[in-house]
This record gives C-alpha cells, sequence and structure tokens, in this order.
C-alpha cells in the first residue's frame, strides 16, 4: 500500500503547473527528504542543489546538458578522443535511418536524463525497431524541467541521437561519476552490474578510499579495482568543470581508454536521502554559494 508522502508527492508533481519554482522545490523536498528546505541558510548538499537550481541560470548549462551539442564542448576542451562518437541525428524517432546504423549501437534523446531515453542495440537481426520507436516517443515527452525544476534542461532541442556502442569486459560497462566543485574532485561512485539490472553504487573518495554511503542502488559488497586511467579520469573531470560551483562528470572506462558520459547539475534530483545522513552535510560543506556570480532569472 502507497504511503501518505509517496501519495501526496505523486499528486504534487502531477500538478506541477500550479506552483512557482520555489514553492514546487520545498514542497518536492519536504515530501522526499523529510525535513524542511532552508534557502536562506543551505547547509546540507541537497539544499545547496535546490538553492543552485533556483539561481544559477548560466545559459551554457543548456548545451552542457544536451547531449548533442555538448560533444564539440568536450572535444575543445579536452579532445575528440573523448568522445563517443555520433553516428546520425534526427528530430523524430520515424526519421531514424536504420540502414545506415551498424549491427551495434546506441540510441539516446537528447535532452532527457536517468537513462529514461536510452535505448541499446546489440543485435540489429534481433532488434525490436517498434518497441525502440514507442520507448523513444514516450521520452522526447520527459520534461525534467517541470518535474524536477532542472533548469538547464528547459530549452534543450529534443531530438535522437546515434552513438558507437561502446563495452566494457564481461558484457558491463561502469561509469564513473565524479563529484566536482569549482574544478576539483571531492568523490566518485561507480555503477556496476548494469546489464543485470540490480544496479551498484559503490562510493569513493578523491583518493579512491571505499565510503559508507548508499543512495538508491546497494553497494556492490565486492572489491572495485582502481582504474589504471584514475588519475587522468580526475584530471579530466576537473578541467570539464572548472568555473562550475558544482557538477558530476560522468566518464566511462573502455580498456584503458576514458570516454565523456554526461554533465549532471543536481545529482539524483538533489531529492534523495544519504544514508547515514551526515554525508549530506559533508558533500554540503563542498559547494561554496556565490550570489554576485550566480545568472538566475
Amino acid at each position: 500500500m502507497a504511503s501518505i508522502n509517496s501519495i501526496l508527492t505523486k499528486l504534487v508533481m502531477k500538478t506541477n503547473f500550479l506552483y512557482s519554482d520555489e514553492m514546487y522545490l520545498r514542497m518536492l523536498f519536504r515530501l522526499k527528504m523529510g525535513y524542511k528546505l532552508n534557502l536562506k541558510n543551505p547547509k546540507t548538499y541537497s539544499e545547496k542543489l535546490m538553492w543552485l537550481k533556483l539561481h544559477d541560470h548560466n545559459p551554457e548549462y543548456t548545451k552542457l546538458v544536451d547531449k548533442f551539442a555538448v560533444k564539440d564542448i568536450v572535444a575543445h576542451k579536452i579532445g575528440s578522443q573523448y568522445v563517443i562518437p555520433t553516428l546520425g541525428i534526427w528530430d523524430r524517432p520515424e526519421d531514424i535511418e536504420w540502414d545506415k546504423l551498424p549491427n551495434r549501437f546506441v540510441l539516446k534523446t537528447t535532452h532527457g536524463g536517468g537513462n529514461t531515453g536510452v535505448v541499446i542495440c546489440k543485435d540489429k537481426a534481433t532488434f525490436d525497431k517498434d518497441k525502440a520507436i514507442e520507448k523513444l516517443n514516450r521520452s522526447l515527452k520527459q520534461d525534467i524541467y517541470k518535474t524536477l525544476r532542472e533548469w538547464p534542461y528547459k530549452n534543450v532541442p529534443r531530438r535522437i541521437i546515434a552513438e558507437q556502442f561502446i563495452e566494457g569486459e564481461h558484457n558491463d560497462l561502469p561509469d564513473y561519476k565524479f563529484f566536482c566543485f569549482d574544478g576539483e574532485v571531492k568523490a566518485l561512485f561507480i555503477g556496476t552490474e548494469r546489464g543485470s539490472g540490480n544496479v551498484k553504487f559503490d562510493y569513493f573518495d578523491a583518493d579512491f578510499n571505499h565510503l559508507d554511503l548508499v543512495q538508491t542502488h546497494p553497494m556492490s559488497g565486492r572489491t572495485i579495482p582502481k582504474p589504471v586511467c584514475f588519475e587522468e579520469m580526475k584530471d579530466i573531470a576537473g578541467r570539464l568543470s572548472q568555473g562550475i560551483p558544482h557538477v558530476r562528470i560522468d566518464l566511462y572506462e573502455v580498456r584503458g581508454h576514458i570516454y565523456f558520459g554526461e554533465y549532471t547539475f543536481y545529482h539524483h534530483g538533489g531529492c534523495v536521502p544519504f544514508h547515514p545522513q551526515s554525508w549530506d552535510f559533508v558533500f554540503g560543506s563542498w559547494i561554496t554559494l556565490k550570489q554576485d556570480n550566480m545568472i538566475s532569472h
């Protein structure tokens, strides 16, 4: 049976158009996090993400979360060798030129988040195009700005891109998500076992020491080896995040080669509790809010 909180959360999200950004975030935060949002003197990481949603509206962020536009920016900053090659781009799923795509590829909506607009093809012979088109059309309707007030996504063009398929060892592709604070990596987490449908998240500090921290998914319970190119990954994440109060830089590593994943400005939307909660304050202490340097509307 659904809890009162989950029912109220669904109701608030369904009627999101009725509220100002601040009012909406205050209600959503209280329901999801269990404590009142303090915007006058935010202390926790989650509170500061809400503050940034409302006050840091740098127009450059729109390009950084656009999965197509960001490729040129990243190539200019760190080199095209870190960018996953694009195979095609279309306005509608029905326009996809299937015959021009290789046997394996990945389709993504350019404005989506949380893997909702991702379709993976490992073999065209068994690939269900109709199901893919249905999912992509559904994903094109996703609006992260309305549901989570993530401002950077508000004006991203809604398109579909095809990318080269990349794969790690044992059919798993761990992704490395670096928490960056004005160009400095402070922590990261690694997502594993994605192919199994039983995803695990393991958090580490900047020196790759495992942290006793859980959010959304359990720890793997095993020793995760430190990537050979870990220092290079940290350097890349730092360079890509310079001048930004806080952003998560997501990277992939395939047999020693690093690929850029995406910019994530609001980790889990800023609405997922930390366990233990003390980490919410630790991560929050790493964000410096400077009202004078922000661009808001």
